[in-house]
């Protein structure tokens, strides 16, 4: 009877012996419309409460997936979808138009457990290039497509594909003209004109980061042009101490691998996440002669959003489950500072 005894009682003990508990902690949760946003008085209070409900429902499909316990790779996924479904961002529906007059998406995205990453460019007809940025990191062997190779690529993974003319919205198709006849009158165009981008970056409640940046580019872009939303580094990052998603003028953000730069003084420097992204964004890419800003968020579920321009569409859950919405560089944010110590440069490119 001993014999047969021991062993059903060790084995009733086995499993509470192997049971893993998993440590979670409230999660953070930011997100991004561009750099581009107009300073006061540029903004009609329709289009600007519009603009705030759009923030608000991104903000909210990432939140819905963090605070059931969700991942911060669905929960990015989850907020840029929205901001590409609104006509009033830059990314998606409401991208600009190129010189020839037609819509080029780019996106990012990346995982900071594993470093896995997926990037897009030169897309005409993905609805959600998001999900396609997905698609490549977790159903391929490459982390980046563009073009008709990218697309055919997106028809074989399921992703929704949509007619060109689904992205053309009056005010976009306005601003190209706009653009174009000031760039032939040679007038000043302040450069938040020509960009903006959606993004957003996630700690989930596991500690877990990552982050995805989806744009429509630079208005009036010519030759194929690619900015730094769809390059892993420049203006999209993750790895197990910090994420970030950029927006701005991007030939300055790839020759500065701005996202990777502020992570890296993270992790080598040893650098506040704050002071990082100060450093890159409020110094470094000034003195170059660029502009746009950054959101991001460490390992400990700080945050932090620097911006160099009047403005940016910005919006965040901290820890404490409190949460914001601004678009203007006088309003308040968790950094508590003034962003735009910003001045437009004097030259347009």
């Amino acid at each position: 009877m001993r014999r047969l005894l021991l062993p059903l009682l060790l084995c009733a003990a086995l499993p509470v012996m192997a049971a893993e508990t998993v440590e979670t902690a409230p999660f953070t949760l930011v997100i991004h419309g561009g750099a581009g946003a107009p300073g006061r008085g540029n903004l009609d209070a329709e289009t600007e409460a519009a603009v705030r409900a759009a923030l608000n429902q991104a903000l909210d499909a990432g939140a819905n997936i963090l605070s059931a316990g969700g991942n911060s790779l669905d929960a990015v996924s989850a907020a840029v979808q929205v901001l590409e479904n609104s006509p009033h961002f830059n990314a998606g529906k409401g991208a600009v138009f190129t010189a020839d007059g037609i819509n080029e998406l780019d996106a990012s995205i990346m995982y900071g457990p594993t470093r896995a990453a997926g990037a897009v460019a030169g897309l005409h007809r993905v609805k959600n290039p998001i999900t396609l940025a997905r698609a490549v990191m977790e159903h391929s062997e490459h982390v980046m497509m563009i073009g008709d190779g990218a697309e055919k690529f997106a028809e074989s993974q399921g992703i929704e594909l949509v007619d060109p003319s689904y992205f053309r919205t009056d005010y976009r198709w306005q601003q190209l003209q706009k653009v174009k006849a000031d760039e032939a009158a040679q007038a000043f165009i302040p450069p938040s004109t020509y960009f903006g981008t959606v993004g957003a970056v996630a700690r989930d409640q596991r500690g877990h980061l990552a982050a995805a940046t989806s744009t429509g580019g630079m208005t009036n872009k010519r030759w194929g042009r690619v900015g730094d939303a769809p390059i892993i580094g420049a203006g999209t990052y993750a790895d197990s101490r910090c994420a970030v998603s950029a927006t701005g003028w991007g030939e300055f953000f790839i020759r500065l691998n701005v996202a990777h730069d502020i992570c890296a003084r993270v992790a080598y420097a040893q650098q506040s996440l704050r002071a990082a992204a100060d450093a890159v964004i409020m110094k470094d890419v000034p003195e170059m002669g660029g502009d746009g800003g950054i959101i991001a968020v460490d390992a400990n579920g700080n945050l932090t959003m620097p911006f160099n321009t009047v403005g940016m569409y910005r919006a965040w859950i901290k820890p404490d489950g409190s949460r914001g919405v601004a678009i203007f560089a006088d309003e308040a944010d968790p950094d508590q500072r003034a962003n735009a110590a910003a001045v437009e440069p004097a030259k347009a490119h």
